[in-house]
């Protein structure tokens, strides 16, 4: 198994995949990545994995999920337009 380097989570410059179909204001979307940075982060530094983030943001995680994959479905559901309730 080979695992990677907490700092490497966390300062990883590498290009997030970003879905074309999602329109997103820019600010909202590189705010998103680096809060999924940071909460990636701290799960990693306590042991976690990938689909342990993914499961703690209430998403369908897969066993095969990576840090990268995972911070970017992150911040895809931080960046989704809210419901509206009803009255």
């Amino acid at each position: 198994m080979t695992r990677t380097p907490s700092f490497e989570v966390i300062t990883n410059s590498a290009p997030v995949e970003i879905a074309p179909a999602m329109e997103r204001d820019p600010a909202q979307w590189h705010q998103s990545v680096g809060i999924a940075r940071q909460a990636c982060a701290r799960i990693f530094r306590d042991g976690g994995t990938a689909a342990d983030a993914i499961r703690i943001f209430d998403l369908p995680a897969t066993a095969n999920v990576d840090w990268s994959r995972a911070v970017t479905l992150i911040a895809e559901s931080m960046c989704r337009t809210p419901m509206r309730r009803a009255a």
